[in-house]
C-alpha cells in the first residue's frame, strides 16, 4: 500500500499552542501544590503542638495558648450549607423563569440586575446585613419564626439579630447570582427538540421544564451550585460583620458563631506569638483542605448521579 495522499502538517504555531496549553495546566497544578506547601510549612508548629486534637477541641484562648478549631469548622460548614440550600432553590427557580417563562423585554433587564449583584463588594453586603437585616431579624423575622418553630432547638434561645442564620442569609444573597446566571445559560443551551417533543405529547410549559429541560441541564446546574458553595466557604468580610464572632457551638441558628475565614481576618493582626500565628495559618490550611474535599465530593456525586441517569 502506498502512503496516504493526505498527511497532516504540524506547524510551529500548533506546537506552541499545545505547549502553552500544557504549561497552563501544569501551572495551576503547581500553584495548588505551592499553596498547600506554604500553608503546611507555616502551620507546622501548631500541628506539632496540638496534633489532631486541634480539630476536635473547642477552646480558643490566645492568652493561655489553648486553641481548638471545632467551633470554626462548625460555623463554616453550617452557614455554607444553609446558604447553598437557599441559594439553590431561589437561583434555579430564577434561572428557569428567565429562560423559559419571562418575556424577553423582562428577562434581559432582570438577568442583568441579578448578575449585577455578583459585582457588589462583600463589604457592602456586610454593611447592609449589619444595619438592615440584623435589626429586622431581631425584631420581626426571628420572633415570627420562633413563634411557629420555637419548639425546635434550631430556633430556640435569645435572638440577637447577628448570628448564624443572618450570616447564612447574607451568604445566600451573595451566591444567588452565581447559581442563577450559570444555570440560566445551561437551561437555554438545552436542545429545542427536547422541548418540542414534550409539547407535542401534550405537556404544559411547566411540565416541559420540569421533566425535560431541568434534567438535561442538571450537570451545569450542579456545577453552578458547587461554584457558589466554594464562594460561601471562603467568604470573609460579610460573614465577619453579621455572624457574631463567638467561638462556640450552639444548636440555635439565632446564636452567634464563627467561621474559619472570619477568625483569620479578625485575629491575624493581633497574633503576637509564633504558636498563635501558626495556628491561624493552620486554620487557613484547614479551610483550603475543606474546599478541596467539598469540590471533590461534589464531582464524585455528580458523576454518580449522571451515571445512574444514563443507566436508566
Amino acid at each position: 500500500m502506498g502512503e496516504p495522499a493526505f498527511r497532516p502538517r504540524y506547524r510551529v504555531g500548533d506546537r506552541l499552542f499545545a505547549w502553552a496549553l500544557n504549561l497552563s495546566t501544569w501551572f495551576y497544578v503547581a500553584l495548588i501544590v505551592g499553596l498547600f506547601t506554604v500553608l503546611l510549612a507555616g502551620s507546622w508548629l501548631a500541628i506539632k503542638s496540638f496534633g489532631l486534637h486541634f480539630l476536635v477541641a473547642s477552646s480558643w484562648d490566645p492568652v493561655t495558648g489553648h486553641f481548638g478549631a471545632l467551633p470554626f469548622i462548625f460555623g463554616t460548614i453550617v452557614s455554607s450549607v444553609i446558604a447553598i440550600a437557599i441559594a439553590a432553590v431561589v437561583g434555579i427557580a430564577a434561572a428557569a423563569y428567565l429562560a423559559e417563562f419571562a418575556p424577553p423585554l423582562i428577562a434581559r433587564p432582570l438577568a442583568f440586575l441579578i448578575e449585577l449583584l455578583a459585582a457588589v463588594p462583600s463589604v457592602v453586603y456586610g454593611l447592609w446585613g449589619l444595619f438592615v437585616l440584623a435589626p429586622v431579624m431581631r425584631s420581626a423575622i426571628g420572633p415570627a419564626i420562633q413563634s411557629k418553630l420555637g419548639w425546635l432547638p434550631l430556633f430556640s434561645g435569645p435572638i440577637y439579630g447577628v448570628g448564624m442564620l443572618t450570616a447564612s442569609l447574607i451568604l445566600a444573597l451573595m451566591i444567588v447570582p452565581t447559581v442563577a446566571a450559570i444555570s440560566r445559560d445551561f437551561i437555554e443551551g438545552v436542545a429545542v427538540d427536547q422541548r418540542e417533543a414534550m409539547l407535542a405529547l401534550g405537556a404544559t410549559t411547566w411540565e416541559t421544564v420540569r421533566r425535560a429541560v431541568l434534567p438535561a441541564a442538571r450537570p451545569g446546574i450542579f456545577g453552578a451550585c458547587v461554584l457558589a458553595l466554594g464562594r460561601a466557604l471562603g467568604e470573609t468580610i460579610a460573614t465577619t460583620m453579621v455572624i457574631g464572632n463567638r467561638p462556640a457551638i450552639s444548636a440555635s441558628l439565632f446564636a452567634p458563631g464563627y467561621t474559619l475565614a472570619s477568625v483569620i481576618a479578625n485575629e491575624f493582626t493581633e497574633a503576637t506569638t509564633q504558636v498563635y500565628i501558626s495556628t491561624l495559618i493552620g486554620l487557613g490550611l484547614l479551610l483550603f483542605v475543606i474546599s478541596i474535599v467539598v469540590n471533590a465530593a461534589a464531582r464524585i456525586l455528580m458523576h454518580t448521579v449522571l451515571r445512574n441517569v444514563e443507566e436508566r
